[in-house]
């Protein structure tokens, strides 16, 4: 992929080549929505680089870890930095499965993440297992054995394998979540973006903004008109079928 390519997404986050690390982290997070509409649609997500930048840039649509973390790797490698895909396993209830998460090792020093909705504005000092403070939390990375466990405010979110793998390797478990009916991502639609003093976040069912620690939930009849008003994202909802399809 050529530097026209790059630079349209620099432009699609408002950044540039000569951001930092952390400043391409932050303006990815206010650009680029954390959202599973796909999984609620008939259209197949592909973990290849060309259809994730057309649907991300493009298309300027959203994505969950697999396409934003797997395209953003792209860009951080086009612009010079080492980086490493590491599986995660998400901490809820129980522990998920291998390769439940995508996660960035950059330079074999910063962890960085813009594929897990509401979580660190910035990267992580990999090394470091001292509380680690940004403008959305408290964050510490904890050995667990060999891997690595990484909190938010002092609660564990997910696990990390140390190695590193390939973009398709995570093809299976991104099939299942887009597919399975206990997949999380499959209970419904759903969009949500940083804000500068916040977030914002539309499901099918409410809109719930968050500013200055000031939460508000409105309760919405048309989805596919929140979806447009709020991220630009033009849907309908089918009534045959019950599930959403691009227009």
């Amino acid at each position: 992929m050529d530097d026209s390519v790059f630079d349209s997404y620099l432009r699609r986050i408002g950044a540039t080549r000569s951001s930092s690390l952390a400043e391409l982290h932050e303006r990815h997070l206010l650009s680029v929505p954390f959202e599973n509409l796909y999984t609620h649609m008939d259209t197949r997500i592909v973990l290849e680089v060309p259809w994730l930048h057309d649907k991300i840039v493009a298309q300027r649509r959203g994505g969950f870890c697999y396409e934003l973390n797997g395209l953003f790797a792209e860009l951080l490698r086009h612009l010079g930095h080492h980086v490493d895909l590491l599986g995660a396993r998400t901490i809820g209830e129980r522990l998920g499965p291998p390769l439940d998460h995508l996660a960035l090792l950059v330079d074999g020093t910063w962890l960085a993440d813009v594929g897990f909705g509401a979580f660190t504005s910035r990267p992580l000092d990999w090394k470091s297992r001292e509380d680690q403070r940004n403008p959305s939390g408290t964050f510490r990375l904890a050995d667990v054995g060999d891997e690595v466990e990484v909190l938010m405010n002092g609660r564990p979110s997910y696990r990390l394998d140390r190695r590193p793998r390939e973009l398709a390797e995570f093809v299976p478990t991104c099939w299942w979540h887009q597919t399975a009916p206990e997949s999380h991502f499959r209970t419904q639609p759903m969009a949500s973006l940083a804000l500068p003093t916040g977030r914002i976040t539309v499901t099918d069912k409410k809109v719930v903004r968050t500013e200055n620690g000031h939460k508000t939930s409105t309760t919405i009849e048309d989805p596919a008109a929140a979806f447009l008003e709020h991220f630009g994202l033009h849907f309908r909802q089918s009534k045959a079928s019950g599930v959403l399809r691009q227009l």
